[in-house]
């Protein structure tokens, strides 16, 4: 025998012996040092698994990392906008604003 399902307003399927139950949402935030107007340089901490490739490859040492083990922008002046971290990111964690 099937059950009768029904749908609610909002889209959600409801079958008959089932009730609808609120889920909790967490949002997440990106936390990062500075506004993206005024670095040169987006890093999405929540993405970021801190491998260091990003301030390995920076050919102007615009990037330092953190005691853990985070990138920042230790130099936003002497970046040449090249996004040569946002290239090597294995994560999609950094974004090299264009001028």
């Amino acid at each position: 025998m099937s059950d009768k399902v029904n749908k609610s307003r909002d889209g959600m399927v409801i079958k008959e012996k089932d009730s609808p139950v609120k889920m909790e949402v967490e949002i997440n935030e990106v936390k990062t040092e500075g506004d993206y107007n005024d670095s040169p340089v987006y890093i999405y901490h929540d993405w970021c698994k801190k491998c260091g490739i990003c301030v390995t490859f920076c050919p102007t040492g615009t990037l330092g990392l953190r005691p853990d083990g985070g990138p920042y922008v230790k130099a936003p002046e002497k970046c040449i906008h090249c996004e040569m971290c946002d290239r090597m990111c294995p994560d999609f964690a950094i974004t090299g604003a264009k001028r």
